[in-house]
């Protein structure tokens, strides 16, 4: 079975040279963007395609490793948000980088949805009572030989965050319709000696949700959303367009 080719890592992607951006193509619209619109496209999903099936290439030779992440749709009053997580600088795979909550599969979990819920609790102390799982996002394969199945779900609003601080930096959320709009995917093109990479952006500027009371609220700064993240939620926007 033939591989694909190792091809260096993008160290500090908002440098690389944006190419355009897709605001000719149509946002979601507003009514399919509710907890009940969202609730009735997963349970009869229409066939589909995932647009962006993974990263193109690996930064590694390690066999598959099998993991889940966590796409909450948090229920705010304006409308639905996504919650995001930035990674501490540390960690040895996507450090530093904007992600949904998640990981690798362990034995016992027994499922996608199981190792999405634990991952989420362990990494942001959301308590998986209040998640209610809608469905699922085609696998994607990232860089670092990851299998990803992204499962998506409402979260109820009333949760106080605890970050586990030796893999998660910040926590923070994005307007759904904010991230539903393609007029805020830029495309990005990485070239090196021999090959090119194309990737999508979606830069956010905002305040990052407090883990514990602050004496004050910090100040908003731009989260740069890409990679597999901006992948799955342009896999995310495809599915509710069709």
């Amino acid at each position: 079975m033939p591989t694909l080719p190792i091809r260096p890592a993008i160290e500090e992607p908002w440098l690389v040279p944006v190419t355009g951006t897709d605001a000719h193509l149509p946002a979601v619209p507003a009514d399919r963007l509710s907890a009940e619109a969202l609730r009735e496209r997963f349970l009869r999903p229409p066939p589909f395609d995932p647009e962006i099936p993974g990263d193109g290439g690996l930064l590694t030779e390690r066999a598959p490793t099998q993991a889940s992440v966590l796409v909450p749709l948090v229920q705010r009053p304006q409308g639905l948000s996504v919650l995001l997580t930035q990674r501490t600088a540390h960690l040895r795979d996507h450090a530093g980088q904007i992600s949904f909550p998640g990981g690798r599969a362990e034995p016992e979990d027994g499922s996608p949805e199981r190792t999405a819920l634990r991952e989420a609790e362990e990494e942001i102390g959301l308590p998986a009572p209040l998640v209610d799982i809608i469905g699922q996002l085609p696998l994607y394969r990232t860089v670092t030989a990851y299998e990803v199945t992204p499962v998506v779900a409402l979260v109820q609003p009333s949760f106080d965050l605890r970050l586990d601080t030796g893999e998660v930096a910040e926590a923070f959320e994005v307007p759904l319709s904010f991230l539903m709009n393609p007029a805020h995917h830029r495309r990005h093109r990485f070239e090196w000696d021999g090959g090119s990479r194309q990737f999508l952006s979606m830069p956010w500027t905002g305040t990052g949700l407090a883990s514990a009371p602050a004496a004050a609220p910090p100040a908003p700064r731009e989260f740069f959303i890409w990679g597999a993240t901006a992948a799955m939620l342009r896999n995310l926007y495809r599915f509710l367009l069709i």
